[in-house]
């Protein structure tokens, strides 16, 4: 990489961050496409979030990326928010625009989808498990790429009323039926697989332990995908069962490097070699640990 005087900066900020993957990713998209730019991660203390963000139009960056605490926060320091963005009312990229404002944009739906290899979510019937961020993205964009119907499941708490609310909002908005259940009713949940032709884990559950989001029992059909957005490990115990009973499973790195191309692209206007990185960051994460 030749940092000179027209190199420009593009970062990912959030506490903490320092173990983030994205520097990997976007410092190896930039040689591949020859585009003269660096990447870098910034971990910063809350009140200085509204600076960082200032000074991607002072230091003319590409532009950041945004993880937890961040992702809501941000959305009041940017000057427009894409159709998703404005959905789910966070954002995880910024993007500096040739007028010189600011672009909020989630990409993280988008690249959950685009690592599924052309599944297609038009008018198709969706399961989710989990209703936070991430699971609100996929969700958000399932409903922007005019998605038949989509199942949420997640567990009866506080927020479960501020989760139904939320996804009240998404569905009058796209005209999408979105319908919210308890995660602990397995009758429910069944009920749902069977209609669907994805389920999806978008909980953290499995990601420290074996343990499972739903019960063992629940039985899968030959043509649904099962996906995680978990990727370390490389393949949780909902996967392990999910594949026991000879369906399609896809674990989170896809969804890591995709919504990153999205981004990248956002920023350069080109494309990132996605499919190598993520090869070459699969053997930087899994074959240097076995």
């Amino acid at each position: 990489m030749n940092i000179n005087g027209y190199t420009r900066l593009a970062a990912v900020v959030a506490n903490p961050i320092k173990h983030s993957n994205s520097p990997f990713i976007h410092n190896m998209a930039f040689e591949m496409t020859e585009v003269n730019g660096v990447y870098l991660a910034f971990e910063i203390e809350n009140n200085n979030l509204a600076q960082i963000i200032e000074n991607i139009k002072t230091m003319d960056m590409y532009g950041i990326n945004l993880s937890m605490p961040f992702k809501k926060e941000a959305v009041k320091y940017v000057d427009e928010l894409t159709p998703v963005a404005e959905l789910i009312g966070a954002i995880n990229t910024i993007a500096l625009k040739e007028d010189g404002s600011l672009l909020g944009h989630s990409t993280d739906g988008s690249g959950f989808f685009n690592s599924l290899e052309n599944y297609q979510v038009e008018d198709q019937t969706i399961s989710i498990l989990g209703g936070g961020g991430a699971a609100l993205a996929i969700i958000a964009e399932a409903c922007v790429q005019k998605a038949n119907k989509v199942f949420v499941f997640n567990r009866k708490s506080a927020n479960y009323p501020i989760l139904q609310e939320k996804l009240n909002k998404i569905s009058k908005a796209s005209g999408v039926e979105i319908i919210l259940q308890d995660l602990a009713d397995e009758e429910k949940i069944q009920d749902s697989v069977n209609e669907s032709n994805l389920l999806i884990n978008a909980t953290s559950i499995g990601m420290k332990d074996k343990s499972m989001p739903v019960d063992a029992n629940l039985r899968l059909s030959g043509g649904i995908v099962v996906a995680d957005i978990i990727y370390q490990p490389a393949e949780t115990e909902f996967l392990k069962w999910a594949k026991s009973q000879n369906v399609r499973t896809i674990n989170g790195l896809g969804m890591l490097v995709y919504q990153a191309a999205e981004s990248f692209e956002l920023w350069t206007e080109k494309k990132m070699p996605a499919q190598t990185i993520k090869e070459a960051l699969e053997r930087k994460i899994y074959e240097t640990r076995s």
